[in-house]
């Protein structure tokens, strides 16, 4: 039988073994309590937060995950500007023009916007220490998968906790991933033309192939596909013009 320890060193090498996981510039703290695992630390992207829990999750006698991981600010500001900003992503996003949108302010619900004439659901958007949280409802898993992108694009953003539940329920498959993740290329402003981008998902695994003109156009199509919830891993083909 595995010992504390030996799962601990073993969760180690998996992280060190994956060179998307900085571990010497990004250390990652991990500890076994007697109910769960315990990752904690700052890492570089949404790259490395889903391939550290993903590569944990996998080593053998591994309970239940608490997730600290958090990603290093881009832009260091207080709550209060990362919930408003929060807000105005969600509300000029025409997918969710009919969506109510609500604030968490002092503990309090404030409505940012009603309900649309076609109601497709409620965010509540919360903030606290650069973490986001998302509660109510959505119409769609498109949807839910969206508003957690424009959380995650937030500057200042830590994490997004998205709590918010599909109604009615939705089945998921990789044609959903796919779709979410065109659509949010589509939306990305360092991405000049997302139609010379190709998609495909395979057992949650997005393989993306084409041209772009830039390496931070590149850079950014990869990490979209992380920003999507259920993406097992991806792939990044996508060739720079010369």
């Amino acid at each position: 039988m595995q010992t504390k320890e030996m799962i601990v060193r073993e969760i180690r090498a998996a992280l060190e073994h994956d060179p998307r996981i900085n571990l010497h510039s990004h250390p990652i703290s991990v500890n076994i309590t007697d109910s769960a695992l315990v990752l904690e630390g700052e890492v570089e992207n949404i790259a490395a937060k889903r391939l550290a829990l993903k590569r944990a999750t996998a080593v053998n006698g591994t309970k239940s995950i608490v997730d600290k991981l958090r990603v290093i600010r881009t832009e260091h500001k207080g709550d209060g500007a990362i919930r408003d900003s929060v807000c105005r992503f969600i509300l000029g996003e025409p997918a969710l023009r009919n969506c109510a949108v609500l604030a968490r302010i002092k503990g309090q619900s404030e409505v940012q916007r009603d309900r649309g004439l076609e109601p497709c659901g409620q965010i509540e958007v919360a903030v606290e220490d650069g973490v986001v949280t998302l509660t109510g409802e959505a119409a769609s898993l498109s949807h839910k998968r969206l508003a957690e992108v424009l959380a995650r694009w937030t500057p200042g953003c830590r994490d997004v906790v998205n709590k918010l539940k599909v109604v009615p329920h939705q089945e998921d498959n990789d044609d959903e991933i796919t779709d979410t993740l065109r659509m949010v290329l589509e939306r990305d402003p360092l991405i000049r033309d997302a139609g010379q981008i190709l998609l495909r998902t395979r057992d949650r695994v997005v393989t993306l192939q084409g041209l772009v003109k830039t390496q931070e156009e590149r850079k950014a199509a990869e990490l979209n596909a992380w920003y999507i919830s259920g993406v097992e891993d991806v792939i990044n083909r996508i060739e720079v013009q010369s």
